[in-house]
């Protein structure tokens, strides 16, 4: 990781293990909300898929509003602490407890509110430690180096997503006897992949606790930390103007990442419906576009570096908006597959260097309140894009015209961060 204009501020272990929290958390997002555990709550414990699949929205909903209205006051309280491990073990740690509780969800309706409880529990663990995550990120090397540290963490946390979901794959979910002697009729097969993803978030989270450097504790106690942390936040959002740049870019982020967000929701959906993608098809399509995400968030974290994170993020939106346009028009699965792995080397690429250009433009003092200001941002709206689209689709009868709306989105946010300053090295 040597080279750039400034000095070293870590060590290369201490990097990697920072890195590797990204591997270790991925497992989170990648097994329980998105492949695994979604499906089978909607498919098995819910009364029905359409239920199912609205109680877990409405979950999942409601815990990035409870990070989205928590998240800036507990950066501002972090900031005044000095110290961001402590926060971070706290909400890992209650991931991985929530995570692995998942086990007694059985196919049965009596356990719907406890899986949703669970699953909504350890989501906002999981959201709220990323901000205390990514907040480090700007003390660990000098600014020549935070795009390049940035993808790579991004990147390794693509594969390490995928590497549990293919090891759930293969010893759980698709096996005639899966390991440890687990019964199928009782779905325990299914029921494992939340300890199994607490195992695998306990084990690789371990190095950044051991070998990533804190920033130093301030001394304040716990209860001044809080009083002064609602002071700060209160004042930030008095003195908004002040902020300008930053208030004007995070608009912008809110406006790309509800596209993306939407993508992510309906591009399973839109493949099914429009191309005919079985269920096996689509799961080899998600990883697909993850292997692709990971190859371009890594790839780009030296253009980060060259040519500033604004710039990296508007070539991905734009990339993004107009291979999206193309997936709207083409007919035939052959013509899919073609641009929509190219399409998810540009989301990598998106996200990393979103939290870069938030790393470099957020005032030292304030980084962690601006991270939870920056999760605000990705979580106001979230309900924005999927209500668009929805609406689109009914009125033209066409999933194509409601895919359309997330162009929408991309052409909206590559606009806004035309005004935000172009913060380089």
């Amino acid at each position: 990781m040597a080279g750039g204009g400034e000095s070293q501020k870590t060590p290369a272990l201490g990097l990697f293990g920072w890195c590797l929290y990204d591997w270790a958390n991925s497992a989170f997002p990648t097994v329980i909300t998105t492949f695994v555990f979604s499906a089978y709550f909607t498919e098995a414990i819910a009364t029905d898929k359409i239920t199912g699949t609205s109680q877990w929205g409405y979950a999942i909903s409601l815990s990035g509003l409870a990070v989205a209205l928590l998240s800036p006051f507990f950066g501002a309280v972090a900031d005044h602490g000095g110290r961001r491990k402590p926060w971070l073990f706290v909400f890992t740690i209650l991931c991985i407890g929530a995570s692995a509780l998942l086990w007694l969800a059985q196919p049965d309706a009596g356990f719907v509110v406890m899986a949703l409880t669970l699953a909504a529990l350890a989501n906002f663990a999981f959201e709220m430690g990323m901000v205390f995550y990514n907040a480090m990120l700007p003390d660990l090397v000098g600014r020549d180096r935070i795009g390049r540290l940035s993808g790579w963490g991004w990147g390794l946390g693509y594969a390490g997503g995928l590497a549990c979901l293919a090891l759930t794959l293969v010893a759980f979910v698709q096996t005639e006897s899966p390991v440890f002697g687990l019964d199928k009729d009782s779905a325990e097969h299914l029921r494992a992949t939340g300890p199994l993803v607490a195992v695998w978030m306990a084990v690789f989270a371990v190095p950044l606790f051991l070998w990533t450097p804190d920033t130093p504790s301030r001394g304040l106690g716990l209860k001044e930390a809080f009083r002064r942390g609602r002071e700060t936040l209160i004042d930030t959002l008095r003195r908004v103007r002040d902020y300008a740049h930053i208030v004007r870019y995070l608009i912008a982020h809110m406006m790309y990442a509800e596209g993306l967000n939407t993508l992510f929701a309906f591009g399973g959906i839109y493949a099914a419906g429009t191309f005919g993608m079985d269920f096996s098809e689509l799961i080899l399509f998600g990883i697909a576009i993850n292997v692709t995400a990971g190859l371009g968030a890594a790839a780009f974290a030296w253009v980060d570096d060259w040519i500033g994170p604004k710039r990296t993020i508007m070539i991905a939106v734009a990339a993004l908006a107009g291979l999206g346009l193309v997936l709207v028009l083409v007919e035939g699965k052959a013509l899919f597959w073609a641009f929509a792995l190219p399409l998810g080397i540009f989301v990598g690429p998106a996200q990393a260097a979103s939290r870069s250009l938030m790393a470099r433009l957020a005032p030292p003092e304030m980084t962690t309140e601006m991270f939870g200001l920056f999760a605000l941002s990705g979580k106001a709206t979230a309900f924005l894009g999927p209500a668009v689209l929805a609406w689109v689709t009914v009125a033209f009868a066409s999933q194509r015209a409601g895919m359309a709306t997330i162009l929408v989105f991309f052409v909206v946010g590559f606009a806004l961060l035309m005004t935000v300053p172009d913060v380089r090295r």
